[in-house]
Formats: C-alpha cells, structure tokens, sequence
C-alpha cells in the first residue's frame, strides 16, 4: 500500500547503458556506496534509496541495471525496464534521468531517443566530458539541449562537480510536471527495434556531427576526424576493439589483454591473491581462534561439567568460532576481487576468456556469474540472468556450483593447513590457487562435454554474440570497495550463520545424547583427562555414532571412517559446517593453541575406530580435497537453481553428478596416491 507520504516525494529513475557512470551518481546522491562494476550484468536487481539530506531537494531514487536500449534482450534488462514504466511501489517516475557518456554519443543516445518517444520526462546527464576532453574535444550543451529538446547538464559523478546544476534542473522539470501532471509512457514494440533503428541511428549520427566541438586551442575538425579520436579499432597487439580508452589504457592493455602475456599475467594475479589469503589473514585468524578456545574454556568453568555447559561450550561457541574463525580470510577475498573490480582490469578478464568460453558454447558474459560464483553460487546464479540465449544461461547456472564458492574457503584452509604447516603458507596460497585453477578447468570441460553432446536440458536457440565495452583503468576508491566487502561478507553470514548455528545444536545433540554417565576409573588422572575420557566415551555411544556407522561401507574405500562421513553429511546444509562438524565430534575446547591448530592437532592424532592407522593422511585429505571441489553441499544452492531454471530437473541432475563425481574421484585419489606409496 503506498502511503500518502511517499505519493507527495518524487520520484526520480536514473537510467544509463553500462559504464556510463549511473552508479556512480546514485553513491553520490544517496551515500549508499553501491557496488559500482566495470562489466554488464553484475547487478540484476535495482535499488531504492531517499536523496541525501545536504541537498536540499526530497526526492526517491531508482538505480537499476544499465540497458543500451528499452526493447529488454535479457532478464536483468526487463527488470530494469518494468522498474523504470511503473515500479510496484512507486508508480510511474515524475522525471527520468539518463546518463550519457559524452563520448559515446553515437551509441548512448540511443537510450535517449527511445526514452523521448516513450514519452518519458527526461534530463540528460552527460559524463566522461573529461576523457573527451583529453582528446581536444567537447560537447556543444547549448546545440543538444535543442537538438533533443530536452535539459543536458554535464557532471562528474565521483567528484560531484556539476551535481549541484543537475539537481537545480530537475527540481524545476519536478515543477513543471507537478502542474501539469506525468503522462503514461508508452511501450516500444520490438519491430521498433528493427525497422526504425536504422533511422533512428542515421538520425543520431545527424545529431553527434552538430554537437561535437573540438577545444578553443584546437582546429576546427568535422566529425570524421573526431571519430578517430573517440575510437580506437581494433588494436594490433590485442585485435580487440577498444572504445573510450586513453592513451595510457592502450599501453597497458598491449600487454594485460595480450594473447600470451595476458593469460599470464591473469594467472599470477589469481595466484597472488590466494597467496594473500593465507599470509594476510593468519595472524587474525589466530587471534580469533585463541578468543573462542578461551570462551569455551571459561563456559565449562562457569556452568560447569552437565549438559547445559557442554551444550554452551560445544554447541553454541566452539560451533560458531570454528566458522568464524575464517572471517578474515572471506573479507580478504572480497576485498582485492573488489580492487580489481573497480580498476577496470575484470572487464579485461571477461574479454580473456571470451574466446576459450566460445570453444565449449558460451562467451564472455558467463564469465560474470562464474566468477560470483567464487564468492557464493545463489548471487552467481542470479547474475547469470544477463545472459539472453536460454541455452547458454541454463549451461552456465549449470556448472556454477562447480567454482570454489567463499563456502569451501574454510574447508580448503583447514585441510591444507594440515599438508602445510604455517611456515609454508606460500606453499599453502599455491596450492589454494591451483584448486581454484582445477575446479574453473572442471566447469569448463564439463559444460564442453554437454554442449557437445547438445542435452536436451539445455536446448535454445542459437549461440550469441559478446560484445563488451571495455572501460578506461580508473584508480580505486578504496572507501567504496572496503564498504562492499564489509557488506558482502554480511550478507553471506547472515544467510549462512543461522544455517551453521542451528545445525551444530542439532550436531552437539547428535553427539551428545543418549547420555550413558559412563562409569571410569579415575586413579591418576586430573579433571581434564577425566572430561575427556567421558566425552570420548559419550561419542562412541551417541546417535551421531549411529548414523555415522550406517554410512561406514561407504567412508571406507576413501580410508575414512564413519565421523568424517557424518561431517559430510551435515555439510549439505552449508559447506563450511563440515569445519564445526570436525569440532564438535572431535570434542575441540583446547584454549591453549587457537581453535584451528586444535582441530589440526586432533585430526593428526586421530586414528580409525578399532586400529592404529591414522585416520587423516596426505592421500585422505587430497580426497577430501577432490570430493569437495566437485560436491553439491548447499541446500540452498539448489533452491535457487530450480528457482532460476523453472523446474528440478537441473537442480537434481546437479545434484546427483555432482555428488558422484565427488565420491568417484575422491576414490580414484585416495587410492591412487597410496598405489604411487603415498601415505
């Protein structure tokens, strides 16, 4: 129900093509600090903020994803459109406002023309007038406000010059409409998109030959000359077409978009960032361990040794810090993706990898959703609704489960941690890197594999093009990425904390119960030993021993036995429950090493139920490894892809390779290794 309030505050729509700066101006007006991408298709959903107070001017924004036409191609476009002609709350914007790269005119103002014949109220915010003028050139404002009939004001969204002017100027087109009133847009047909393009661009190019002006200190030049200057064609040392790119970028981009060398530098960029992971976090990560040992420690001595004490130690706090003791390390990943992201440089990754997708039925633009996926496979998945062939969008949801989501980060620590002491951590951030490398080449062959083989499941029509514009380097706004990482990292705790939290009280019970009050002899052991002894007892007779025991056929080809199959199985509630599992079966309360190293030290002391054989060694925790890499373990993960795909096939076909894959491989490992005479 709209409220009388929200109907007096207008509402305004901003609008733009990719990289034309909307986000931009919508952080700047709102404070919001939005996630602002180089690369189409990051964002699927809009976002509604009020104007910030400083100026003076009550008012709703509308910031969705960036179209370069109103006729909607894909799924992240129509949601765009349907928000812009008459958002569910909001209604019908009072003033649309369109940003427009001055020097793109000859695409951008399409939007423009399209918005004008929809009969939008419209004000024209024209950016990038700096890298226009770099090249001796600027924009005629006086010519195209009459041209479009309609008001342009240049700005700068980062640093707000020029905001203040646009505001003036849409206060008084607000005024205008309140007296006489916002008329009902219309909508284009798609034949529009066909047979009046062509006019509509002769029409644009009329327009763009009028207003672009070249500097006071410059010669006068018609528009084929400032063509050249605005565009760059085809590079010689990378064949790419490069638009709005400075003589700098094209420096750069000889080498980073380089056949060879890109590729390379591609890789130990990857490379460094995991290395980072571990050497940037371990120092936090210890801190963070020591603080919920000691925690559990002191709730024993508090409450006491009964079942409410156990429950507090072991349930709720040596549960959670086992999760959360990988924090860091999640902050640290969004944090450089988030540096990358805003230099410019994963436009150039999209571009790098277009080719190699092209080989296996996809392009450039499944690179987007892939690489979420590193950081959580339900936002990836939504990403991948900017992919217009249907074909290609349900191969990509397909094998996105298969990238190393933040999820295993904690699993993939803690295992590696047990092959690589802390003194190896370069060895370690290898290693990391090299399981990122290995489940990205899996994804890749997988979805070759089935287009290959042209599944019905994902039948469509034909592949499409890729075309990207690739943007100029920028210097990061430091303060913008730390907000987005702060706010991803939240994000994916809150949908993951409850998850983990409820199931280690339902794992503790498991474990717990049915208590025996197991009589032990005592002579010569301290209260701890005792403690120990009890719990131990306690374990081999609980109703998680049970159910582990069900399982115990399957764990022992893998040269396990039936704990690591119960912390398996809990983590297809959440992955990194599998962390918190090994805790609470293992009975992990040692304050006096941090939480991870505790859990280290008891998985190396740990031996297979009824022998002396170690329970973990290098071959299991390989397996471990592989069987991960390919596991779907996250429930919701397969909610979302049923959700985006309409039906379960998918979903439970995932589920079911996935699973397979998982245990065959992790087969093949285990007993591969120890046949070369690894342990």
């Amino acid at each position: 129900m709209i409220t009388e309030t929200i109907e007096k505050i207008p509402f305004i729509s901003l609008i733009g093509p990719p990289n034309s700066g909307k986000t931009t101006l919508f952080n700047y007006l709102s404070g919001k600090n939005f996630k602002t991408v180089n690369y189409p298709g990051a964002t699927v959903e809009y976002s509604v903020s009020k104007m910030l107070k400083k100026f003076n001017f009550e008012a709703y924004l509308l910031d969705s994803p960036g179209v370069i036409s109103m006729i909607p191609e894909s799924l992240d476009e129509k949601v765009s459109i349907d928000a812009i002609y008459n958002h569910p709350k909001f209604g019908i914007p009072d003033l649309v406002i369109i940003t427009v790269d001055s020097s793109q005119l000859s695409r951008h103002l399409l939007l423009v023309q399209q918005l004008k014949k929809a009969k939008f109220r419209i004000l024209i915010a024209l950016t990038m007038t700096d890298m226009l003028n770099k090249r001796g050139l600027d924009v005629d404002i006086n010519e195209l406000e009459n041209l479009l009939e309609c008001n342009v004001v240049k700005i700068d969204g980062r640093t707000g010059k020029g905001v203040e002017n646009l505001l003036k100027v849409a206060e008084l087109n607000i005024q205008k409409i309140q007296i006489e009133g916002v008329e009902k847009p219309l909508y284009l047909e798609k034949s529009f998109n066909n047979s009046g393009l062509i006019d509509l661009f002769k029409e644009i190019e009329k327009i763009e030959s009028k207003v672009i002006i070249s500097l006071p200190n410059q010669k006068n030049i018609d528009l084929a000359t400032a063509n050249k200057r605005l565009v760059v064609l085809n590079d010689p040392a990378t064949g790419i077409r490069n638009n709005n790119l400075d003589a700098t970028t094209l420096k750069i981009d000889k080498i980073l978009l380089h056949k060879v060398w890109g590729l390379v530098v591609f890789f130990f960029i990857m490379a460094g960032i995991f290395t980072s992971i571990f050497w940037l976090a371990s120092p936090i990560m210890k801190l963070i361990g020591d603080l919920f040992g000691l925690a559990a420690d002191k709730a024993f001595l508090l409450i006491g040794n009964n079942w409410i004490g156990d429950f507090v130690a072991n349930g709720i706090i040596t549960g959670t810090g086992s999760v959360l003791v990988f924090v860091p390390q999640i902050l640290i990943l969004f944090l450089i993706l988030g540096l990358l992201e805003d230099t410019g440089y994963l436009a150039r990754g999209a571009m790098l990898i277009d080719k190699p997708l092209s080989k296996i039925g996809l392009n450039g633009r499944s690179f987007v959703p892939m690489l979420s996926g590193f950081a959580c496979a339900i936002p990836a998945m939504l990403a991948a609704r900017t992919i217009p062939n249907r074909r290609e969008r349900l191969l990509t949801i397909f094998i996105i489960p298969l990238m190393s989501c933040s999820a295993r980060l904690p699993v993939y620590a803690l295992l590696i941690g047990f092959l690589f002491p802390g003194d190896k951590s370069w060895v370690a951030g290898i290693v990391l890197a090299a399981i990122y490398v290995f489940s990205t080449a899996s994804s890749i062959t997988i979805a070759g594999l089935l287009n290959r083989f042209r599944s019905k499941l994902f039948s469509g029509n034909e592949n499409s093009s890729f075309i990207l514009e690739l943007p100029a380097y920028r210097k990061p706004k430091f303060s913008v990425v730390a907000n987005n990482a702060y706010h991803s990292a939240r994000l994916y705790f809150r949908k993951a904390g409850p998850i983990i939290l409820g199931f280690s009280m339902v794992l503790w019970f498991l474990t717990y119960f049915p208590n025996s009050n197991p009589k032990i002899n005592t002579n010569g052991l301290n209260q701890g030993q005792i403690i120990q002894l009890q719990k131990a007892d306690r374990l081999t007779s609980s109703y998680a021993a049970d159910l582990g025991r069900g399982i115990q056929p399957l764990m022992k080809p893998l040269g396990l036995d039936w704990r690591v199959g119960v912390s398996l199985i809990s983590a297809f509630t959440a992955r990194e429950v599998f962390v918190s599992s090994l805790a609470l079966i293992f009975k992990v309360t040692d304050s006096e090493a941090s939480l991870q190293s505790s859990i280290l030290d008891a998985m190396r002391k740990a031996k297979i139920e009824g022998t002396n054989k170690k329970l973990f060694t290098t071959s299991t925790i390989f397996g471990l490894i592989i069987f991960f890499v390919f596991a779907l373990q996250c429930l919701s993960t397969i909610a979302v892809s049923k959700k985006e795909t309409g039906s379960w096939k998918i979903p439970m076909l995932q589920l079911f390779v996935y699973t397979s894959m998982a245990y065959i491989f992790a087969f093949i490992t285990v007993n591969g290794l120890r046949f070369l005479g690894v342990p």
